[in-house]
């Protein structure tokens, strides 16, 4: 590893740790603001010309999401009176590289609306539930909307079908595609509206980046020619210009350390080749996900904070949200060619917020897209949707039949929080550090299930209309099993007895630590997060500037 520009005993302004979605953005603010940043990453700086359509490594190898074949298992359990089975794949999905998942995503960006922000003081208790309002309103937040919209680069259609914006989005749209015209036409006949998906993904040449290439290699998948907005090409490049930002790859966060005062002082990590180093820092970020982050605070346990740094509210962890999901394949006369493209052209939000006479509370959007992720080989493994064929020459004829001829509606929705629906750190399961692994405790509410089961009946439909000869449609009916929206485990909240930070994502606890990833987000949103994690990433980068300014840090 190159010789570090900060020595590492010598106090920096900040440490960020990850520079993912949220990361990567905290990381340019902070240090092209002028302040003395370290970005700590256990991944590589991967490049564009370091991505490949190789579908075994993506998808089999853990070629970007790091599991237990790369020495990092993980265990799941539904409740938490069940001992945690060792998981075959990682049950908490994300990737480890500069960039974060921001790297592989499909770029499906929604605007959370103002409904969002307020709903338990709308709809009301929902028993059972950790339910509650965010601390912060869409207002505060929408012109960090219009901030990821025009500094990461988005493409896009401003309508009626949009909450309040500022600022209409700086490319046009995404070309549609076959299936997008489906449920375009589909939504037409059913009085719904289907409309352009936000993508944060260059339609056009931005920023010195080059627009979309139309691969069909979006999902999973790095961008081979940087079109694909990750944090990775859109903001640390800026950080590392401004000659104030030390990223150092590599490098896996063990603990955070406190004074005698409860503040940090000094973050210790592995380097790649298990050198031990500890960083000094006046504050520490951490933005290492849902997952990372409840992990890091509970492993940084000490006399002081004996349930785990910053967790007097016993929050750390708990209220893990996904969101729900359902998928309505049909399959067509003549050829849609889901797999081109980028994965999906058109949304329907006519659902977004379900009416409360249906008895649940949810909501979500449809869109289209390609089966299995359009991918030949995953597609060929998992056999032919429309039929039980599974080897010999009909099972070739119907997977290149159903290849090219069939499509998927897919429901995005709501899950709610769940106290018993948490990361914690494992008892038995070590990983390749000799940390306890992630362990996942999570089961579906009645309301998940009763609205992913609506959505996949409005798939149902939708295909109908738009003319499908055979359908069939599913939802997780018995409860997920893992998720890559990784949200609410150190949830933002004004009462320091239920939430973990506060609404400038300062920690409650720890005057000197900050939590900005999907970790603190309140509720789950309706299925695409990232561009909210990226607004709240703005807006907390805003406010630490500010008070690192005034002193107040």
């Amino acid at each position: 590893m190159a010789q570090a520009p900060f020595p590492t005993r010598e106090e920096v302004d900040f440490v960020v740790v990850g520079s993912g979605s949220a990361g990567g953005i905290v990381a340019k603010e902070l240090s092209v603001a002028g302040f003395s940043t370290v970005v700590l990453e256990q991944g590589p700086y991967l490049r564009p010309g370091d991505f490949s359509h190789d579908e075994w490594d993506i998808t089999e190898d853990e070629g970007l999401a790091w599991g237990p074949r790369k020495g990092h298992p993980q265990t799941f359990r539904r409740h938490e009176n069940e001992k945690a089975e060792v998981a075959d794949r990682a049950v908490l999905g994300y990737a480890h590289n500069v960039g974060g998942s921001s790297a592989h995503f499909s770029g499906n960006f929604w605007r959370l609306r103002p409904i969002d922000f307020m709903e338990r003081t709308v709809k009301g208790e929902i028993p059972g539930t950790t339910f509650t309002d965010w601390p912060i309103t869409y207002e505060e937040l929408e012109p960090y909307y219009s901030k990821v919209e025009w500094d990461i680069g988005m493409s896009g259609l401003a309508g009626p079908w949009d909450p309040p914006r500022s600022r209409d989005y700086p490319l046009p749209p995404l070309p549609v595609k076959a299936s997008g015209v489906l449920l375009e036409q589909a939504a037409k006949k059913l009085g719904l509206t289907a409309y352009p998906q936000p993508h944060a993904i260059l339609s056009q040449p931005y920023n010195g980046r080059p627009g979309c290439i139309n691969c069909g290699f979006c999902n999973g998948f790095g961008c081979e020619v940087a079109a694909k907005s990750s944090t990775a090409e859109a903001m640390i490049p800026q950080a590392l210009e401004s000659g104030n930002c030390d990223l150092r790859t590599g490098c896996t966060v063990s603990r955070i350390e406190t004074n005698s005062a409860g503040r940090v002082t000094e973050v210790v990590y592995w380097e790649k080749d298990g050198t031990e180093q500890s960083q000094r820092a006046k504050a520490v970020v951490l933005c290492a996900n849902g997952a990372e982050t409840p992990r890091l605070l509970l492993l940084s346990e000490s006399s002081q904070f004996p349930d785990g740094l910053a967790n007097s509210s016993g929050m750390v962890g708990k209220n893990l949200m996904f969101n729900g999901s359902s998928s309505t394949a049909g399959l067509f006369e003549h050829p849609v060619n889901a797999h081109k493209s980028v994965p999906t052209t058109r949304v329907i939000h006519d659902f977004y917020e379900l009416d409360p006479s249906l008895g649940f509370y949810g909501g979500g959007g449809i869109d289209a897209r390609h089966l299995n992720r359009g991918l030949p080989m995953s597609f060929a493994m998992r056999g032919a949707r429309f039929s039980g064929a599974r080897w010999g020459s009909q099972f070739k004829q119907e997977i290149a039949r159903d290849f090219t001829h069939a499509c998927s509606f897919n429901g995005h929705t709501t899950t709610v929080p769940l106290a018993s629906n948490n990361v914690s750190l494992d008892p038995e399961v070590k990983d390749k550090w000799g940390r306890a692994a992630l362990r996942t405790t999570f089961m579906n509410h009645p309301d998940d299930f009763a609205t992913m089961k609506f959505f996949a009946e409005r798939g149902e439909e939708l295909m109908e209309a738009a003319g499908a000869t055979e359908i069939n449609s599913s939802y997780n009916s018995t409860g997920q099993m893992g998720g890559v929206h990784l949200l609410g485990t150190c949830r933002m909240g004004n009462d320091p007895s239920n939430s973990v930070i506060d609404r400038y994502n300062r920690a409650h606890d720890v005057a000197n630590l900050f939590m900005v990833d999907g970790s603190t987000m309140v509720t789950s949103g309706r299925g695409q997060p990232t561009m909210t994690i990226m607004a709240l990433a703005f807006r907390a980068a805003d406010n630490l500037i500010q008070a690192a300014r005034r002193g107040d840090i």
